[in-house]
């Protein structure tokens, strides 16, 4: 048993290794990919002479820093975030169905992208979309919150509940703008859909910025994470302060999804399936499943969104995509799971 404990952090410090290396090299292959071929070397060799300040010239290069890049970027960003908020979702809460929609964090962020397309609000130019979906984001988890902390402790009952109500409410107002938009009921329905079209490097600084700290945040507190999965009781019997670290992570995590979604539209099934898919190589232990999870989010949202933009005939929305690939993901992890309990 000692053994197999120290050999732990060595096999998940390679996995995590191996799985950063396989995301560095899909996102060289990615930026190669599409109408335009650019060589595995032409895509280094533009990276490398930007990255030393030289004149960067020429079609293959333009392509490479103007366009692919930022949309790439971005991809990764938001698979990383949407997984890493997961993962704090499903420990926190104590529900492994748990993910950025079960708050209501998501349908919040629809509900404010659908009401600026609807009246038609430009108030911040191309952005006003995006400041749109992260303020209906950020009103409904204040609301979740404030619903849920009645008791002052923020139980995952409460929060869920809250949060399944709230999601409840905000679906049926999103279906009343569609009803209310004519002509731009279109609009609506390929935002909901989620895409990265026409991403810039704005749109990638600012989900890498916020991803990366919320994940720093998360995992700072990921040893407390752990020991609250034990119980509550157990929990601050070991000195946990469950209700302020709940509250951080939730936050924290909610944030992440708010800026992930106000920026790429809705995407499912990246920040549910992602933490039960690690958790079968790393194990529950957060310090490893976090980093582990955001990896594996990064690398399927930038494979689903190159499959998207430069294998299939027309784009198809990328919520789409990670829902075909997302379902029968996680149709066969219930299947297994409830095999080996059978068995146990």
């Amino acid at each position: 048993m000692t053994k197999t404990a120290s050999r732990m952090p060595g096999r998940n410090g390679l996995c995590l290794l191996l799985l950063a290396l396989a995301v560095a090299f899909l996102a060289v292959a990615a930026t190669g990919m599409g109408f335009i071929p650019v060589s595995p070397a032409e895509v280094l060799g533009a990276l490398a002479d930007w990255a030393r300040g030289a004149d960067v010239s020429g079609l293959h290069a333009s392509v490479v820093l103007d366009v692919r890049l930022p949309r790439i970027l971005t991809a990764l960003s938001v698979g990383f975030g949407l997984a890493v908020a997961g993962t704090v979702f499903q420990s926190i809460l104590l529900n492994p169905l748990a993910d950025p929609f079960t708050l209501g964090v998501s349908s919040g962020a629809a509900f404010g992208a659908s009401l600026s397309i609807l009246l038609g609000l430009s108030f911040l130019g191309p952005s006003t979309l995006c400041v749109m979906a992260f303020a209906g984001a950020s009103a409904t988890l204040f609301l979740v919150l404030a619903m849920a902390g009645r008791d002052s402790a923020l139980s995952p009952s409460s929060l869920i509940l809250a949060g399944v109500i709230v999601a409840a409410i905000l679906s049926a107002g999103i279906s009343f703008i569609k009803y209310l938009a004519d002509e731009r009921v279109s609009a609506i329905v390929f935002w909901l859909m989620g895409s990265f079209t026409a991403r810039t490097w704005t749109d990638a600084a600012l989900t890498g910025l916020v991803g990366l700290a919320g994940f720093l945040i998360c995992l700072l507190l990921a040893r407390d994470l752990n020991i609250m999965s034990l119980g509550e009781r157990t929990a601050r019997s070991l000195g946990v302060n469950t209700a302020r670290t709940r509250l951080v992570l939730l936050a924290t995590a909610s944030l992440i999804s708010a800026v992930c979604v106000s920026v790429s539209g809705i995407i499912g099934f990246v920040g549910l399936i992602m933490p039960h898919l690690m958790r079968l190589i790393t194990g529950p232990d957060n310090r490893w499943l976090l980093p582990a999870s955001g990896l594996g989010g990064a690398a399927l949202l930038l494979v689903a969104d190159t499959v998207s933009r430069a294998m299939l005939p027309h784009e198809v929305p990328i919520g789409v995509l990670t829902a075909l690939i997302g379902g029968p993901v996680f149709c066969w992890l219930f299947i297994r799971s409830r095999t080996r309990r059978h068995h146990a």
